[in-house]
């Protein structure tokens, strides 16, 4: 089954000329031209990448790029006319996963898009997945079913919230530098700050208010562990 791209881009010249060259690599593309719109397909159907503006009519791409971050860590490569770095800089740490500005190569495009979706595909978990389970303290890790435990209770996380929870529990007390779990995360040619990896571990404390990570100043963090 080709690999299926949401195109959320409101120039329909642009839109046209990206749908096409992307329908030429042979992805399947739903191209729409508001966020809105877009956020309809992502609750209904599971594009495995998307390719979206930031000035849009209504809600903006900004907006919606933290919607969707919210529940998932597909890959998301912004396009913008806005070419000052703190618009990139924003574009990335509010969970983008590369930056193109306009006007930009079609073909350079298309092969970021499939060096994020080879990434993406990889990230998935698979038959031949190893079962094991990862316990430490209070959290548990199904590694083949990609569910998290804490207190009993299941936890809803996202891809990149499983592989953060999985490295830290793999060796509690150790301490993870930054760059190092940016690298571990999200891939050595990842475009974005070390302040992904902040955002990241504040989403994980909001969602399991007890979790022991530690924050190592000036250096990363450590899940530590309880003992009793």
């Amino acid at each position: 089954m080709n690999q299926m791209i949401g195109l959320v881009e409101d120039d329909p010249n642009i839109r046209d000329i990206v749908e096409g060259y992307l329908n030429k690599e042979g992805y399947q593309v739903i191209a729409v031209d508001t966020a809105e719109k877009a956020w309809d397909i992502f609750q209904e159907q599971t594009p495995d990448l998307w390719v979206l503006d930031i000035m849009l009519p209504g809600m903006d791409g900004y907006e919606f790029c933290k919607k969707i971050r919210q529940t998932s860590e597909v890959p998301i490569i912004i396009i913008s006319a806005k070419d000052e770095e703190v618009d990139k800089i924003l574009g990335l740490e509010l969970g983008g996963d590369d930056y193109l500005t306009k006007p930009f190569s079609p073909r350079e495009l298309v092969a970021r898009a499939k060096r994020h979706l080879k990434r993406w595909q990889a990230m998935k978990p698979s038959a031949d997945d190893d079962h094991d389970t990862i316990v430490a303290g209070e959290l548990e890790l199904n590694d083949a079913e990609r569910q998290a435990y804490f207190q009993g209770e299941e936890i809803e996380v996202t891809t990149k919230e499983f592989e953060m929870l999985k490295i830290l529990a793999s060796q509690e007390n150790r301490a993870f530098a930054r760059e190092e779990l940016l690298i571990k995360v999200w891939g050595e040619d990842y475009y974005g700050s070390d302040r992904a990896v902040d955002d990241l571990v504040k989403r994980l404390r909001k969602k399991m208010k007890d979790l022991p990570i530690e924050t190592v100043w000036g250096h990363g963090y450590r899940l530590k562990e309880k003992r009793t």
